[in-house]
């Protein structure tokens, strides 16, 4: 395969001399001189709310810009990643680039080669969390380059939910965010990633990330695009080391015409009695979808499964479903099944019987189709909301 060339065989180059490099900024004291109310709406659509009270903390990256409102309770820790390698030296040996490899792509190196921002989050041992951590990332400058390197560490019986939301600035339809994201789940964690993304229409987006999962800890990764950008590829790889973890992926999109989304993952049961789940949904309106998944069943009673579906709302636009599966010790055990169709004429009219106008019909059967029992803590109501958002545009198709 060629670089920069999906599975599909489009090939999607990336020139990053179209895009400005962000100068990296210092600590903002105060970030409410700095942004203007179309980015407090901006963040507030992918449910970072800055009015919001923020016991557990919060990041936020305006451009290359950080904003850290520091947790009022003990035992967590929020602090970008520059300043958290000067405090503390070690984690340059013990997570830095330890769950993924500088050298995997050209957007790993970029971001290895740069002095870039992103957070530093520990929940030390025996601390868990009730309410969720908040994270932002903000591209404000047109074709800005975001270039963005995160370290989240949850010590041995702890527990987190980090909300991520990723958002253009509202007159902003242009840019490149590359953002390498390393995670760390000790004995007898659990840690709940969020991510929500809503990019302007000729946004490019590379995400790779690396999580390690050790013995009886869980890891739940939940994917909500509510707007697509023009492009992203999203390959992260989950190793469930330890005897008795888990992990399960939740990915929901819609995609829209030019829009080219490759999303999947890996996740290796290398530990004895492991589980993991993979589940995809995508509503196609005229875009491109490449679902993707694959497990690597590599130890005793190593249990998974992979379910890729798809919606297509349009005669134009492609929805490939690549769900995958790779045994490497014969006693693993998984499945793995894909559906790709359109919505039934015979529900639409059922529940227009009963009083439903068209496009009101279409969106419920949409938001049924999207329901996949997204594991939240903290977040439900502005969650579902973000389900409404997908079901309502899919179902205008605007």
């Amino acid at each position: 395969m060629k670089k920069n060339q999906s599975r599909s065989g489009r090939y999607l180059p990336v020139d990053f001399s179209r895009y400005k490099a962000l100068k990296r900024g210092s600590q903002l004291s105060d970030l409410f001189s700095v942004l203007r109310q179309d980015d407090y709406d901006s963040l507030k659509q992918v449910g970072f709310d800055m009015k919001r009270p923020a016991e557990t903390g919060r990041y936020l990256l305006y451009d290359h810009n950080p904003f850290t409102s520091f947790p009022q309770k003990e035992g967590v820790e929020i602090l970008p990643l520059p300043d958290a390698l000067v405090c503390y030296p070690w984690i340059k040996e013990k997570y830095f680039f330890k769950a993924i490899n500088p050298d995997m792509d050209e957007f790993t190196r970029q971001v290895a080669m740069g002095d870039n921002q992103g957070y530093f989050i520990r929940v030390k041992k025996n601390i868990r969390l009730s309410t969720p951590v908040h994270a932002g990332f903000l591209i404000h400058t047109p074709q800005g380059l975001q270039l963005v390197h995160n370290i989240v560490v949850i010590e041995e019986g702890a527990q987190l939910h980090l909300i991520t939301g990723c958002v253009s600035g509202k007159h902003n339809r242009e840019g490149l965010h590359v953002a390498v994201s390393e995670y760390y789940v000790e004995k007898n964690a659990k840690f709940i990633n969020t991510m929500i993304h809503n990019w302007g229409p000729d946004f490019v987006v590379r995400p790779r990330a690396g999580t390690i999962v050790a013995e009886n800890a869980t890891f739940v990764s939940n994917y909500y695009s509510v707007a697509p950008p023009k492009s992203i590829e999203s390959r992260p790889y989950t190793d469930l080391k330890g005897e008795n973890s888990s992990a399960k992926y939740l990915t929901v999109l819609v995609s829209m015409p030019d829009s080219y989304c490759d999303v999947g993952g890996t996740v290796r049961m290398s530990g004895e009695n492991t589980s993991a789940e993979l589940v995809a949904r995508a509503v196609n309106y005229g875009g491109t979808v490449l679902q993707t998944g694959l497990l690597i069943g590599a130890a005793k009673g190593a249990r998974g499964h992979v379910d890729c579906s798809g919606l297509m709302l349009s005669d134009g636009g492609v929805i490939e479903a690549v769900p995958g599966l790779r045994a490497t010790h014969p006693d693993a055990r998984m499945s793995h099944e894909a559906a790709i169709g359109k919505i039934d004429r015979g529900e639409v009219n059922y529940l227009q019987s009963k009083g439903l106008p068209e496009m009101q019909a279409i969106a419920l059967i949409i938001r049924g189709f999207l329901n996949i029992g997204i594991e939240v803590e903290g977040l439900d109501a502005e969650l579902e909301k973000m389900i409404q958002q997908i079901s309502e545009l899919s179902g205008h198709g605007e």
